[in-house]
Order: C-alpha cells, then structure tokens, then sequence
C-alpha cells in the first residue's frame, strides 16, 4: 500500500514538473537591434519559406540555438558575427523520405509523425530565441518582429 502511494506521488509530481512553462529571460547578456522576417516562394508549385534576420547591437560569443516563430523552432546559422539568421520551410510538398504504398508494409519505415505542443504561446509578430550560457539554454522573447515584403525570389543565405 505504501509502495502505491509512493508511485501515485511520484508520478502526480513527474507531471506537474513537466507541464511548467519555460522561462523567459528579461535581461539577456546580448542586445538586438533589429528583427525582421520575409516570405519567399521558390519557382516550382508549392516551394516557400520564410527568413527571419535578428540583427545584434554587437558581436556576441553568446552560443544562439533555436528560434521559435509562427509555430515553428528552425536551428539558427550566423551571417556575421552580428546577423542571426533563420530559415523555415513552409512546402507543403511531401518529403522524399516518406514512402507511400499501397502494401502497408513497405510503409512501416516511415517516421511516426511528432505530436510535440508548441512550447510558447506567441502573437503573430513575436519570437523566442533560445541561446546557452555556461551550458544552460536560456529563452528570449522578441517582440515586434517587422515584416517586409520580398519582391524578388532571392533568398537570403
């Protein structure tokens, strides 16, 4: 009987530890000076995305990893040491790895689809760049990320 409370206490605090939201930092050790993000559509049907520019006020040895944006986390890459750039995938094509058959069988390699909830709740125009200090992912909220319109089919790189 003890044995069973133990459990039934474990996991109701397992639970509540795992459904606490993450924390936004208010002070990060960076400073943005500009945020902005543009669609783009490619030359074949349904081939589109979206880039994200984070621009800093100074280079930072900051370890940046994630942003979070319109449902969506993308790993980030540098431009230059100031510009944080983000490039999201927004093709409804079906991925090359999946396998469509009729046999149910040849289908069992397929990847099980991930049913993750987005850890953020977010207005349309507002971000979450995740980044580490001294081996800790810490999370900063940018708000009022501006669109502009892209007229060209360039992407940036």
């Amino acid at each position: 009987m003890k044995v069973m409370k133990l459990l039934v206490i474990a996991t109701v605090v397992f639970g509540f530890t795992q459904c606490r939201s993450l924390k936004l930092e208010n002070n990060p050790p960076f400073a943005i000076d500009n945020a902005i993000y543009s669609t783009w559509a490619g030359g074949q049907a349904g081939v589109r995305g979206m880039n994200v520019t984070i621009q800093l006020k100074e280079a930072s040895d900051i370890v940046f990893d994630s942003l979070y944006f319109k449902n969506k986390v993308v790993k980030v890459e540098f431009k230059e040491a100031t510009i944080i750039i983000a490039n999201y995938s927004l093709s409804k094509k079906i991925p090359s790895d999946i396998i469509l058959d009729i046999d149910p069988k040849k289908e069992i390699v397929n990847k099980v689809p991930s049913d993750k909830k987005f850890p953020f709740e977010l207005k349309k125009n507002e971000a979450v760049l995740s980044y580490q200090v001294g081996g800790i992912t810490k999370y900063y909220k940018i708000p009022n990320i501006s669109k502009i319109e892209n007229n060209s089919l360039e992407r940036v790189q």
